[in-house]
């Protein structure tokens, strides 16, 4: 990784991988449905932006002003920095759970 560690929070890990499944197509209002599809987690407009906003502050989206059907719209992408940060966070929960048995639940060891 590059000079700076960030860790990602888990909602921006969930945005950025949005982001990264609709490709030309991520804009707030799909990126939002995306998530809500997949994951069932209803997120309001005001944590959506606020997180796409944050990501690009951080350097992990690059925001496009585009227009296709004539409604303006900010379209996002995930730099390389975001790709990055993504296969980090992906590693360190696999270091977690390797070799990890949790106890059924309801009992403690």
């Amino acid at each position: 990784m590059g000079g700076r560690q960030s860790y990602l929070g888990e909602f921006e890990q969930v945005v950025l991988l949005a982001v990264a499944r609709l490709k030309d197509d991520a804009y707030g209002m799909a990126v939002r449905s995306a998530i809500a599809e997949r994951t069932g987690r209803a997120v309001t407009i005001g944590a959506m932006y606020a997180t796409l906003d944050r990501l690009a502050s951080k350097g992990y989206l690059e925001p496009r002003d585009d227009a296709p059907d004539g409604r303006p719209r900010r379209f996002f992408a995930v730099t390389a920095e975001g790709v990055e940060a993504l296969q980090a966070a992906r590693d360190l929960q696999q270091k977690m759970w390797a070799g990890l048995r949790l106890p059924r639940s309801g009992r403690r060891s």
